[in-house]
């Protein structure tokens, strides 16, 4: 584990008069996997999206490894480490597992016209793109599915899919919204075993939003519990369902 890779100070963001987050600090240590709960509409997709970038913050600001990108549009975050996923992978349907865990890492030189004249050093590039794919196929338990089409995927296995093309993208930081959503016991239980291996081998850091305490909690090292936009507890799984504020917001939630 390295230190902290993402720091939010005071993040607040409104829609109208509704504060959606409301003062948020949070410190996410690099090469971890922490959670975000909290009862619906408590600002959690609201806070993964002013981490992204699809929303800017109205005060505040986001640090990233030290680099403030609290205004940076999505696409020079994701330049910077951060990727991330929605409940419907992003996916190329019609191109094999292989191919679209290669795409993730971006342009290779084969593709401009003058590097494609001298063959030999771009073929040694894809050559070893190639074998990294594999190798994360490998890890996420996709390697005997390289050669079929994303299309041919069951939903399990396009989210897992979405995970190797954000370790292919070179990622440090990893959002992911409700990854188990969906998904039997059995199936949202292995996909969360390969992002905490992911996590362990690659030092990825995976923050996610989750419902599914019963299964995620024991893959979490940290959690961060949201209601009404603020965070109202954060710590150690174990201890933070007993607290009786995060009690008390899902009891609230089911009385509403």
């Amino acid at each position: 584990m390295r230190g902290s890779i993402l720091q939010c100070s005071r993040l607040r963001k409104r829609f109208g008069g509704l504060a959606a987050v409301d003062g948020v600090d949070i410190s996410v240590q690099g090469g971890t996997v922490s959670l975000i709960i909290g009862p619906n509409g408590s600002g959690k997709s609201t806070l993964i999206n002013l981490i992204s970038g699809f929303y800017i913050p109205d005060e505040g600001s986001i640090k990233l490894d030290g680099i403030d990108i609290t205004r940076l549009p999505p696409y020079e975050r994701f330049r910077l480490g951060v990727f991330r996923a929605f409940q419907n992978a992003q996916l190329f349907p019609s191109l094999t597992v292989l191919q679209n865990l290669v795409m993730a890492a971006g342009p290779t030189r084969g593709e401009s016209l003058k590097a494609a004249l001298f063959r030999s050093s771009w073929m040694q590039e894809e050559k070893i793109l190639a074998e990294k794919a594999f190798q994360v196929a490998e890890l996420l338990g996709l390697s005997h599915l390289v050669d079929q089409p994303a299309a041919n995927l069951s939903g399990g296995q396009m989210k897992l899919l979405e995970v190797g093309r954000a370790i292919m993208s070179g990622a440090h930081l990893v959002l992911l919204d409700e990854p188990t959503a969906g998904l039997n016991p059995v199936i949202a239980e292995k996909i969360l075993q390969h992002i905490t291996a992911a996590a362990r081998e690659l030092g990825l850091t995976f923050l996610i939003v989750e419902h599914r305490l019963e299964l995620a909690l024991k893959y979490a090292e940290k959690v961060y519990a949201m209601f009404n936009g603020r965070i109202i507890a954060e710590g150690q799984p174990q201890q933070i369902l007993s607290l009786p504020e995060v009690i008390e917001s899902y009891l609230g939630e089911g009385q509403a």
